[in-house]
């Protein structure tokens, strides 16, 4: 980062405020001190020191410094960036909604300021790049070439007004290098102190050719990442089953399978099930003989444990065994990523013309646990039969043991229905390929009178492909082999599934089979002018306009071949959809004074198939003085619908949970066996695309000041404000049920008015409302012989709230928890202090995210389940690194660092989620799992 208050080393001194402070340094390009150049926000020409333009410029060299090698690293760690699932961390556990969970195979995705994914612009040298295959929404940072780069430029505002769609909670711009001369070779290792979860990376850049003196540079870079798995068995704070804490998995498929009702079985239906004994009214209908009275106990088997009814507050599930899914699943993806760069550049006369391509290949291996089998009489329709010379003993010792304390239990023969996770089916695996490529051409250059240009064309595309690997199988045959009755879903300790066994599931193993395969292509042509007006007292009156075309291409197979609990997109085939958009834009600079600065700016953007948006934005401000400027902006912002939301084929998936009931029969929507309140079973969960649907809107404000008495000190304070409106978003299943009436058209319902399916497709829907203050401060000096710096960027949540449906009472999403989308964190901050002296840097850095209101499981909220350590609010989560780096010898640089020097773990909170399965006892948007590493990296040039 370009700064005179020291060299910063944490991610919290990388962000320099552009407008707070001088940011260039020694190795800054000459041509750049000290001059009006072309920032990200704006089209015309201005000093980055003097903008109104809530600017953050990083420098690769210093994060490097920090340890950080890849642009999801760098996001993670900026405090302007949200709490979403969009990290490898994240990622990792049951894929839920497939349409909207596809790209996580692998992918990391940016989110400034909470508002998602897909409303944060990525660019590359000022020009979109494509958004991830498979999703076809959000642009996956790990397509960037870290090793090309020269800094990071983040406008923390909206920016529709320049760029268009996605530009809502802000624009991140990687900016290569283009004039890199020589070659340079670097390595780098992260290693954990207790396994897994290793970081590595390899990277070489060359260059040859001065732009200044020979008119001309060619350069080329690449690199390979290898992100090594961490599994959950592999950290001690994984743990679902925490009785004191009230936290325990909400699933009767276990590894000693669970009887639970079906039709021709011997519980026939959960009406029918027997009553536990001494009562006439409560019934038992998910029964483990592991855990009913005087037997061993659920956890004899590994991996499982007994069923808490009282967390759930389903005391029909007693007698039931659970099993901890969070500790088969990878804490952190595996992921092998080789990205390139190439750049030609010449100069002929004042007009710069450059060439450049860049692509990578990423390789991503997500594993979670193992399936959880759940018969139906319909494509799960599988049971347990006694087989005399198969299986009559092990059918007889269930059968006995169930009949020795369930007395009227039908005739021995009888089938048995029963949930069952498949430990030997190994744990599920997605393999997933992504190839991206980016080609493109640019021009700028005088056009007359202190006019110039800019014009570029560029092609940029993301293929991707997703198989599965092993824990996968083909329904039919899944089916077929478990009703030989070969398969043991009953094994007790020290058993073990026969050759013939396994030789049936083998048989079934759908490994190979592709799940989906996308594209997303665009193009786009670009041409801007900028210069000159006329004379004000503060300045001369600039004008830019600019006209951009871009050509968007999407297309998508599922696999409609049935694998079993795989995330298949079963009929979601898009087929070559495109779409245009021609836009025109223009901004005006007038400095009204040498202390008062206004700007204007407009954008229209016309799609094929949506309509016309447009976007204004207006910005101010007021200096007074040299150390004292005040700066404030007012913007509308928009986000397209992707093809995906648009375009998805409607498909059906089977609802397993038990936490459903009717609204309309039910209001206190608190589940119970029997009546009004009877759990919903039988249903189906509908998602897919809409035709309909139109832009996303924001308004957006902001107002700030800096205050900068020296060029050692610097403070600023910036409160800004996002407003969404027709909200594109899916409603969850506890949506549905909360704000049933209004949004009773998703509930389906049969001629007995019974539910059948929950409609959750997209829709324009909803609103949310969020505020903050980014607060960046810096101060150093010269004191024992070398530099000291100190420096700090946090984001102060003030609100943050929103509600599925127009009419109803917004939701308060501010510090507390939720099961989906951005978690609201109200402070969270990166600081710094460093000491440098000619040759050496040594830094401490402090990452910090404050807690928030815990899930709290609704056995403890109806008072059923009462213990003693329930976490009501989660801890804040705070650590330190450490590094140093030794420069001393020309054409070499050496740095050693320890991230989360203290070894913290992640603090206790419940992300468990009963309707997928997924989550655990910790929430991988806040925290690293991965615990004390140790790094170092070697730099050489020559």
């Amino acid at each position: 980062m370009r700064t005179v208050l020291g060299c910063s080393v944490a991610l919290g001194a990388l962000a320099a405020p552009a407008a707070a402070q001088d940011i260039t340094s020694a190795n800054a390009p000459a041509e750049e001190k000290d001059a009006q150049i072309i920032v990200t926000g704006s089209r015309i020409k201005q000093d980055p020191n003097n903008s109104a333009l809530p600017l953050t410029i990083i420098k690769i060299e210093d994060l490097s410094r920090e340890g950080i090698s890849s642009a999801e690293q760098a996001i993670m760690y900026l405090s302007s960036n949200g709490n979403g699932a969009d990290n490898l961390a994240s990622n990792t556990d049951v894929i839920s909604t497939a349409a909207a969970n596809r790209g996580a195979n692998g992918a990391s995705f940016a989110n400034l300021r909470g508002q998602g994914a897909s409303s944060t612009l990525v660019l590359l040298n000022g020009r979109r790049v494509a958004a991830h295959g498979l999703s076809g929404a959000a642009v996956d940072v790990n397509q960037i070439p870290f090793a090309a780069l020269d800094r990071i430029e983040v406008l923390k505002d909206g920016a529709s007004a320049i760029y268009g769609t996605d530009a809502v909670g802000g624009v991140i711009n990687y900016i290569t290098k283009k004039n890199y001369q020589g070659i340079g070779l670097q390595g780098f290792a992260d290693m954990t102190e207790h396994g897994g979860g290793n970081i590595y990376r390899a990277s070489a850049t060359a260059g040859y050719g001065d732009l200044s003196t020979q008119n001309f540079n060619v350069m080329a870079a690449v690199a390979y990442n290898w992100t090594k798995p961490l599994r959950g068995d592999q950290r001690s704070f994984v743990d679902l089953f925490q009785y004191d804490r009230a936290l325990a998995p909400e699933t009767r498929g276990s590894p000693f399978g669970t009887i639970v009702p079906l039709a021709g079985t011997i519980i026939p239906s959960a009406g029918t099930a027997p009553f536990m004994p001494g009562s006439t009214t409560q019934r038992v209908d998910a029964i483990n003989v592991l855990n009913l009275p005087g037997r061993e106990g659920c956890n004899v088997t590994e991996g499982q444990d007994a069923y808490d009814w009282q967390a759930w507050n389903i005391p029909n599930y007693r007698y039931a065994c659970a099993f901890d899914s969070a500790r088969s699943a990878y804490l952190q993806q595996q992921q092998n990523t080789l990205t390139y760069y190439g750049r030609a550049t010449a100069q002929l006369g004042s007009h710069e013309f450059a060439m450049e391509i860049t692509g990578s290949d990423a390789e991503a291996h997500k594993v979670y646990s193992e399936i959880q089998l759940t018969p139906n009489t319909t494509t799960q329709n599988y049971t347990f039969r006694r087989i005399v010379g198969v299986n009559e003993t092990v059918y007889d010792m269930v059968y006995d043991r169930l009949l020795a304390v369930f007395p009227t239990l039908g005739a021995r023969g009888t089938p048995l229905a029963y949930r069952w996770r498949c430990m030997e089916c190994g744990p599920r695996e997605v393999e997933s390929k992504t190839n991206t490529l980016r080609m493109g051409v640019s021009a700028e250059g005088p056009l007359f009178a202190g006019w110039d240009y800019r014009t570029g064309f560029s092609f940029a595309q993301s293929r991707s492909r997703s198989v599965v690997g092993g824990g996968f199988y083909y329904t039919t045959k899944l089916m077929a082999a478990l009703n030989t009755g070969v398969i043991n879903p009953f094994l007790l300790p020290g058993q073990t599934q026969s050759a013939a066994a396994l030789a049936l599931l083998e048989g079934a193993s759908a490994r190979g089979e592709q799940i989906y395969r996308g594209r997303y292509e665009v193009m786009q042509v670009d041409a801007s002018t900028s210069g000159a007006l006329f004379a004000l007292p503060g300045g001369d009156a600039q004008l830019a306009m600019g006209v951009d075309f871009r050509r968007e291409e999407y297309s998508f197979n599922g696999n409609l071949t049935t694998v079993y609990a795989a995330p298949t997109d079963n009929g979601n085939n898009v087929a070559a959809v495109h779409r245009e958009i021609k836009s025109a834009y223009a901004e005006l600079l007038l400095p009204i004074h040498s202390m008062l600065e206004l700007s204007a700016a407009g954008r229209i953007d016309d799609y094929s198939q949506i309509g016309s948006t447009f976007n204004p934005k207006f910005t101010a401000k007021f200096r007074p003085a040299d150390w004292l400027m005040f700066r404030g902006s007012y913007n509308t912002s928009f986000r397209a619908p992707s093809f995906n939301m648009l375009y998805n084929n409607r498909t059906a998936t089977a609802y397993t949970g038990s936490a459903l009931v009717d609204p309309a029969t039910c209001p206190s929507l608190v589940p119970t066996t029997t009546g009004p309140c009877a759990r919903v079973a039988g249903a189906f969960q509908i998602s897919g695309g809409n035709p309909d649907l139109q832009p996303e809107t924001a308004r957006q404000a902001s107002v700030g000041v800096v205050f900068q008495p020296n060029r050692n000190v610097s403070l600023s304070v910036d409160w800004w404000m996002v407003n969404r409106k027709n909200t594109l978003q899916i409603f969850s299943l506890n949506e549905l049920m909360r704000y049933y009436t209004s949004l009773t058209d998703r509930f389906i319902r049969n001629g007995s008015g019974v539910i059948t399916a929950f409609d959750q497709s997209w829709a324009n829907a909803g609103e949310s409302q969020t505020q903050g203050l980014e607060i960046s401060a810096r101060a150093g000096t010269e004191a024992l012989g070398g530099k000291i710096a100190f420096g700090l960027d946090g984001t102060y949540l003030l609100r943050k709230k929103d509600r599925v449906v127009s009419g109803v009472a917004y939701e308060n999403k501010l510090g507390v928890f939720s099961l989906s989308g951005d978690l609201g964190i109200r402070w969270k901050h990166s600081a710094f202090i460093t000491y440098s002296t000619e040759d050496w840097s040594l830094s401490l850095s402090n990452i910090y995210r404050s807690g928030y209101k815990n899930r709290v499981l609704p056995g403890v909220t109806a008072g059923v389940a009462v213990r003693s350590d329930v976490v009501y609010d989660t801890k804040p989560y705070s650590i330190f690194n450490l590094s140093a780096s030794y420069t001393g010898i020309k054409g070499f640089k050496l740095t050693a660092g320890i991230k989360n020097v203290l070894d913290t773990d992640p603090p206790f909170a419940i992300s468990y989620d009963d309707n997928t399965g997924g989550g655990s006892s910790w929430e991988p948007r806040v925290a690293d799992p991965r615990g004390r590493a140790f790094t170092l990296q070697a730099e050489v040039k020559f």
